[in-house]
């Protein structure tokens, strides 16, 4: 059987392997990634078997071997699309920047957004603190890309139309050779078919447990006739806590949105979503989140976020990432929780963010979940320390902290305006049993008493396997 097949049958069945040391061997994880390599049973809901993706966006996934150890599996992803596109990306603010992000950041400031028709992805190697070698290769693999789709004319001097992302282990080179001849392959393997987009979301995985993709679809006010598409994919499971975007992250769609437009709009969007969660609390060097549109479906174009369509795929996009983002957190390595933490009543939106990431960063409430313990305390701490706020933002006698039942049911009062309720400790038990919990803090407006702000940050808990994993992962997997 031809390597494609075999890997279509994995994913159709849902049972590819990743490597496990020895330090995991006994170890039952009930929320990542078994040993034998299949997809937690509890996991499996979140891979999509249907699709409904954006006209002239064409994707796949391919093997190549990046790592020695994966000798099946695909490791190369290609989305690209048969005409030019608007482009947007945040990428990270880690001094150490991989070389694919300084290629790609260069490839948008030269085309000024505009022009860009594909995004070319390797795990297994991060292409991180690889020097001048890691700048040509990762240019290599876009420039290869670029002869593939022909993009040798109509080109400003030196600017490439591709922007290429790499995940894995930092601080070694990429098997460049084999990769370049492996892109037409890659590009050959081009198709539109459900398939194919989720083994360029597989190709992108490193710890991850399953691949991360979403597709939907959205009308807009001036063209209510046309049906647009949207989709995405991302990959993520540790070193997971926003600093711009987080992660690797695609967007596509087929609307018709310009440069000018498509940056304001994923920072709003990024800001709500792949900039409001975190699993560990480390910003990787290899975080990139792009965004493509192709304008295929037609109609009229968006140029503005403030437009009447504007405002309305600015609220599609943002509640897509944030679905998207929260894939991430369902797959946090040897997590257990998916918890939300809503900050409501705040002075301003900085605010309320702030204390949100507080709390969700926090190690001592991160242990007390995985733990069940109704120790509000440590949240309270958290709010407590939270830095840069604005005068008056906490009050401590307004402040109120409740656990949220997400299947339903009255909020467990755990503070109210700083006085301690007595908790029902048989109900918190029962709360807290649940993989999903929203935390909720009311800030009561602040010192003025008139914030109406609220945020909110999505975060899971910390266990012993996850301990385990870090000192498992030496060199780092962005």
């Amino acid at each position: 059987m031809q390597w494609n097949q075999a890997s279509k049958a994995l994913i159709a069945s849902k049972t590819y392997h990743r490597a496990s040391g020895s330090i995991f061997k006994h170890q039952t994880r009930l929320y990542s990634a078994p040993v034998a390599g299949s997809i937690p049973i509890s996991k499996q809901k979140y891979v999509p078997t249907l699709g409904t993706y954006p006209k002239a966006f064409l994707a796949s996934g391919i093997h190549v071997g990046v790592k020695a150890s994966n000798t099946q599996f695909p490791d190369l992803a290609l989305l690209a699309s048969l005409t030019p596109c608007s482009a947007a990306a945040v990428f990270t603010k880690n001094k150490f920047q991989a070389a694919p992000v300084t290629v790609s950041r260069q490839v948008l400031e030269r085309r000024s957004g505009e022009g860009v028709r594909a995004i070319i992805v390797n795990s297994g190697c991060a292409n991180a603190v690889t020097g001048k070698g890691g700048l040509d290769d990762a240019s290599a693999m876009a420039s290869t890309v670029d002869s593939c789709l022909d993009q040798s004319e109509g080109s400003p001097a030196g600017a490439s139309s591709t922007l290429v992302m790499s995940t894995g282990v930092i601080g070694q080179r990429l098997p460049i050779s084999r990769i370049l001849s492996a892109i037409p392959n890659a590009y050959s393997a081009l198709s539109s078919t459900h398939t194919d987009w989720l083994l360029a979301a597989r190709a992108i995985c490193t710890t991850d447990t399953f691949p991360k993709l979403l597709s939907r679809t959205f009308s807009l006010p001036s063209s209510p006739g046309i049906t647009y598409s949207l989709a995405g994919m991302t990959k993520g499971a540790g070193m997971i806590h926003p600093n711009m975007a987080t992660l690797l992250g695609m967007l596509l769609t087929d609307a018709p949105i310009p440069a000018k437009t498509l940056q304001p709009l994923l920072a709003h969007a990024v800001d709500r979503s792949f900039n409001a969660i975190s699993v560990d609390g480390d910003t990787s060097t290899n975080d990139t989140l792009a965004f493509l549109a192709n304008g295929a479906a037609g109609g009229r174009p968006i140029t503005s976020v403030d437009s009447e369509d504007g405002r309305a795929i600015t609220e599609v996009v943002t509640s897509f990432t944030q679905q998207l983002s929260q894939l991430v957190i369902r797959d946090g390595e040897g997590a257990t929780k998916f918890v939300r933490v809503r900050v409501i009543n705040a002075p301003s939106f900085p605010d309320a963010r702030k204390i949100a990431s507080s709390i969700a960063r926090s190690p001592l409430v991160k242990t007390a979940l995985y733990g069940k313990d109704a120790n509000w305390g440590r949240i309270l701490c958290a709010i407590g320390y939270t830095d840069g706020l604005g005068p008056g933002a906490v009050v401590p006698e307004k402040t109120s902290v409740s656990f949220v039942p997400t299947e339903g049911g009255a909020a467990l009062k755990l503070l109210v305006k700083g006085e301690p309720e007595s908790v029902d400790e048989a109900r918190a038990g029962m709360i807290l049993e649940e993989e999903d919990l929203e935390i909720l803090v009311d800030l009561g407006g602040g010192e003025g008493g008139a914030g109406k702000e609220e945020a909110s940050y999505w975060f899971c808990d910390f266990s012993h396997v996850s301990t385990a994993h870090g000192l498992h992962t030496v060199g780092g997997v962005p």
